[in-house]
């Protein structure tokens, strides 16, 4: 079944390539997706009855040779783009990456031993984020993309390609999780890399393009990071295993060095600063790309292969860099973040801040950090796939996805302000899981004596509180009275979006369950000591008594108002009420327009203002650590 899972995606994808837009193509996706997904459960119940620690496939030689054939496939695609486009130093990256791990391969220098596929607790639960997220992307992408190309007719319709870099993705996800060898590691991280590139691009306007170029550089120099460590690990440790090099990395400092320049490749991938730009780059395609990008894929797979390598980094240089750029990035994303009224901005850089925590996590290497990273990578590739869904319908229907405009969304459009309510509320209020997560990671850093790891999430956790309840009280605020618009969303998007709040929902109350049964099990393997209690049973009475409340008291506000007509009344304004609620009377006598907006505060946390520095901080604090921690070791 594994290979199945990872065929069968690339095998949807040539199809839909070929497919042209109509009830044809939405069949094909409809029913991949529902295949995925009964692969994907069938797959973990399976693992977890049967044990979740098993090895597949020793012997590979007809498939390493196919995968060498891919990578100079992949390194002349990315050639003939470079040149097309006269970018021609990812060419140069490209071939800088490639050239060497082939030549190990096609000279015998490899290291060989160990099987290539892998499946633990971790593994299936990165295979269920990537296939049950993941294509309820894919399935509300059917209707998003036919009412996209309506509103921007000056876009060439290229949704077959696009489809099938959609699939192409998830097989290159279901490839990168389930592989043990460094060099399969490589080759479907690769095909992430080029899948964003061609997917950010796909409008093919001057700026998609230029930002397309920015992630496929930026990716491919934490190729070359990856390229290196394989080489190392091959020429210098005969380690062909990422667990080897785990294992070797616990009490061997030579093995410092591959694992430091595997944690490069991760940090670039997971848009860590200084290579944040790439993720605020990608909001120049359509949403469905945003939304895979941002909680079932790419930036996933970095964080993933931190959380791999945690044990290699505890107590060391290498995890002292990891945890200072993951937590500075959690620090500076959040303030960067107040200043945005973009929507698909604000998620952003939210996607950036909370990738931030979840490496500090790693870094910290401690099962308790550790557990709660593993927690807000589930946590948010849910709450943030609802909230670019959201999003994304929000702006087929209005027009826009400013924030400003979203004033009184609850009357306008109530269902998607309830779906949008129950995202935001998941990504930063009790009992919602990524709360709870923050509080693991507090605990955590208190344990291992970082204080700036502390400060930098005490600091950053109030900038979120900030902007996610400045854009909480634009969707709920009615200052007059406002008419419907009407639903354009198809019932494939409302799919989605519905199984995605109610997944938010579900996890709050379960996942004392995805702890017990999957990631303290992981955790326990990983680490090998046993566990503390990291939640007593008397807090998760209270959370759960919280949770029963906030169900109830919707419930108990609709009971109460069931039949009762809505009472607006006038708003005050001091008394210069023109008596519109829209208009007020000025000091001149003027009939003035009346409008409640937010305060993004620019001119203190503007782009102009923090990001270039933020970057210049983490560029040089990132080369300095680098140079230190691998000087250390040599």
């Amino acid at each position: 079944m594994i290979v199945t899972l990872i065929i069968f995606p690339f095998i949807a994808a040539l199809i839909l390539s070929m497919v042209k837009p109509g009830k044809l193509r939405d069949m094909i996706v409809f029913s991949s997706c529902a295949v995925l997904v009964v692969m994907v459960v069938a797959f973990s119940v399976s693992s977890l009855l049967g044990g979740a620690n098993q090895s597949y496939l020793a012997e590979t030689q007809l498939l390493d040779k196919a995968m060498l054939l891919a990578e100079f496939g992949l390194m002349g695609l990315v050639f003939y783009y470079s040149f097309r486009y006269k970018q021609y130093y990812c060419a140069l990256l490209s071939a800088a990456q490639t050239l060497p791990v082939a030549w190990m391969e096609l000279t015998g220098r490899s290291a060989e031993g160990g099987n290539h596929i892998i499946v633990d607790d971790l593994t299936i639960i990165m295979c269920m984020v990537v296939g049950i997220v993941g294509c309820l992307i894919c399935v509300y992408a059917v209707g998003y993309i036919r009412e996209y190309h309506k509103h921007h007719t000056e876009y060439k319709d290229r949704s077959p390609f696009f489809f099938a870099m959609l699939f192409v993705f998830l097989g290159a996800m279901f490839g990168l999780v389930f592989s043990s060898n460094l060099t399969w590691i490589y080759f479907f991280w690769e095909i992430t890399s080029i899948c964003s590139f061609l997917l950010i691009g796909y409008n093919q306007t001057p700026e998609a393009i230029r930002n397309s170029f920015r992630a496929l550089w930026m990716n491919l120099l934490g190729g070359l990071g990856f390229a290196g460590a394989i080489l190392y690990c091959s020429l210098r440790l005969d380690i062909a295993n990422l667990q080897d090099l785990v294992t070797l990395g616990t009490g061997n400092q030579a093995a410092l060095i591959p694992v430091i320049l595997l944690a490069f490749a991760a940090l670039t991938k997971s848009a860590q600063m200084p290579f944040s730009r790439w993720l605020l780059g990608a909001m120049v395609a359509p949403t469905p790309t945003s939304a895979l990008l941002h909680s079932a894929t790419m930036v996933k797979a970095g964080v993933y292969l931190l959380i791999r390598l945690s044990p290699a980094l505890s107590g060391n240089l290498a995890g002292i860099m990891v945890t200072t750029i993951g937590g500075f990035t959690f620090f500076a994303a959040s303030l960067l973040a107040i200043s945005q009224s973009d929507g698909k901005k604000v998620l952003a850089y939210s996607t950036i801040s909370n990738l931030g925590l979840i490496t500090a996590c790693a870094g910290v290497g401690l099962h308790e950090a550790v557990w709660a990273g593993i927690l807000l990578l589930v946590f948010h590739a849910v709450s943030k796939s609802l909230l670019f869904l959201s999003v994304g319908a929000v702006e087929n229907s209005t027009g826009s996805r400013n924030i400003e405009d979203m004033h009184g969304l609850i009357i306008k459009l109530p269902k998607l302000a309830f779906v949008m309510i129950v995202g935001i509320c998941g990504m930063f209020l009790a009992p919602f899981g990524m709360l709870i997560s923050k509080w693991a990671a507090l605990k955590a850093f208190v344990d291992s004596k970082s204080v700036w790891l502390v400060l930098f999430l005490v600091f950053g956790s109030a900038s979120t509180l900030f902007y996610w309840g400045k854009w909480l009280g634009k969707l709920v605020a009615v200052i007059h009275r406002s008419e419907r618009l009407p639903d354009k969303l198809e019932k494939s998007d409302w799919f989605s979006i519905y199984t995605l709040a109610i997944l938010v929902i579900a996890l709050c109350v379960s996942f004392p369950l995805l702890s017990t049964y999957l990631v303290q099990p992981f955790l326990i393997q990983t680490f090998h000591e046993p566990l503390m209690t990291l939640i007593s049973s008397s807090d998760l009475k209270i959370m759960l008594l919280m949770f029963c409340t906030i169900l109830v008291l919707p419930v108990m506000v609709r009971l109460l108002t069931f039949g009762k007509r809505n009472k607006i009344v006038i708003s005050y304004m001091s008394g210069a009420n023109s008596g519109d609620d829209r208009h007020f009377t000025d000091s001149f006598g003027h009939e003035s327009s009346m409008y409640l907006a937010n305060w993004y505060m620019e001119d203190l946390f503007g782009e102009k203002k923090i990001l270039k520095p933020s970057l210049v901080l983490a560029s040089a604090g990132l080369i300095v650590l680098m140079v230190v921690a691998i000087g250390g070791v040599i």
